[in-house]
């Protein structure tokens, strides 16, 4: 009785396990799925908006139509637009269902990140290994879209251009930042121990606003 008891419990916990399994399976098809079926949606919408059907349907603009059937905004249509067309012109190897296949549902990335990539690659300033390192850490490590925004204005700080009088500029007000900390402490401290007339407090007081007022 007490081995039919023991094999019992080990089935059990068997069959936990197997069902455990599955949930975790389709937890990670799930989580593909919701970052990826924003693209159906964006080819779609887009057939929409290139061929008007939204006419044949009563509505005048494009907009109208996502609005009232569809519950989008006018920008976020237009950011689905054309973070659709960047992939499908730019990148369409992450179009093709084998891309999400074969990625572990953490290295799927979000439509906000490639939509960060997309921006990014309108920018000027940003050089082409700038772009592939950006695109390595989305399309392969799926980092997230706060994560690549941060890389790139890092990496656009490093590449723009020092301007000699801005950089004089900043130091000076450093400078003046420091100057006016400096006579507000000494001030408290006069005032506190009572160690010059009032009136240089005063002129203190004074020159700390004059101070204050070179600062933008």
């Amino acid at each position: 009785m007490k081995s039919f008891e023991i094999s019992e419990g080990t089935n059990k916990r068997s069959k936990d396990h197997i069902i455990g399994d599955t949930l975790r399976e389709q937890i990670a098809d799930y989580a593909k799925d919701f970052k990826t079926s924003w693209v159906n949606l964006g080819q779609s919408l887009y057939a929409v908006w290139q061929d008007k059907h939204y006419h044949a349907w009563g509505y005048e603009k494009f907009e109208h139509y996502t609005e009232k059937e569809v519950g989008l905004k006018k920008e976020l249509c237009l950011k689905l637009l054309k973070t659709y067309l960047f992939l499908e012109q730019d990148e369409p190897a992450y179009l093709s269902k084998e891309f999400s296949e074969k990625r572990e549902a953490i290295n799927v990335p979000s439509y906000d990140a490639i939509n960060v990539l997309r921006m990014a690659k309108q920018k000027k300033e940003l050089l082409r290994e700038d772009y592939s390192q950006l695109k390595k850490s989305i399309f392969d490590k799926g980092k997230d879209a706060s994560v690549v925004r941060r890389d790139l204005t890092s990496i656009m700080k490093e590449r723009k251009p020092v301007d000699p009088e801005e950089e004089r500029d900043k130091r000076n007000e450093a400078a003046i930042r420091k100057l006016v900390n400096s006579l507000r402490s000494f001030q408290k401290d006069m005032q506190a121990l009572k160690l010059v007339p009032e009136n240089i407090v005063k002129e203190t007081t004074d020159l700390m606003a004059k101070l204050e007022s070179q600062l933008k």
